[in-house]
């Protein structure tokens, strides 16, 4: 991923909060937009387009573009780096590979404790039983 080309390929859009705020909020654009088309992107490589896809499918818009909203702050500059950290972390996180699983035996020592549980419950129950009559 090239973070820099990234960042060049953001489309920025500045729009009105809603809910309360009197009449500042009603003339003020803070809230701000930020979509990145996957599509045309040339910050990932095919393989990450495919992780992205497949990652982010639910939060991607039908032409398939990846939409980031923040309103928490009034100032529209610092709305605009939270939405870019969250975008940033959103797909960081999507490209993550985990890590394949390593199959283990188990310990001798386990092996030794399950089968020693085991003769003592079975033991339990023997001894629960009615003695047989020869």
């Amino acid at each position: 991923m090239n973070k820099d080309l990234l960042l060049q390929e953001l489309k920025f859009r500045a729009v009105r909060s809603g809910g309360a705020g009197g009449q500042h909020v009603n003339k003020v654009s803070t809230k701000v937009e930020l979509s990145l088309n996957l599509d045309s992107s040339r910050a990932f490589n095919e393989s990450e387009k495919e992780r992205l896809y497949k990652k982010l499918n639910k939060r991607l818009t039908s032409e398939n573009k990846l939409l980031v909203q923040c309103d928490e702050s009034r100032s529209q500059r610092k709305n605009r780096e939270i939405a870019e950290d969250r975008l940033l972390k959103l797909i960081e996180e999507a490209l993550k590979v985990p890590k394949k699983r390593k199959k283990t035996s188990p310990s001798k020592a386990s092996v030794e404790k399950r089968l020693k549980t085991k003769r003592v419950v079975a033991m339990k129950k023997t001894s629960r039983q009615k003695p047989e009559d020869d």
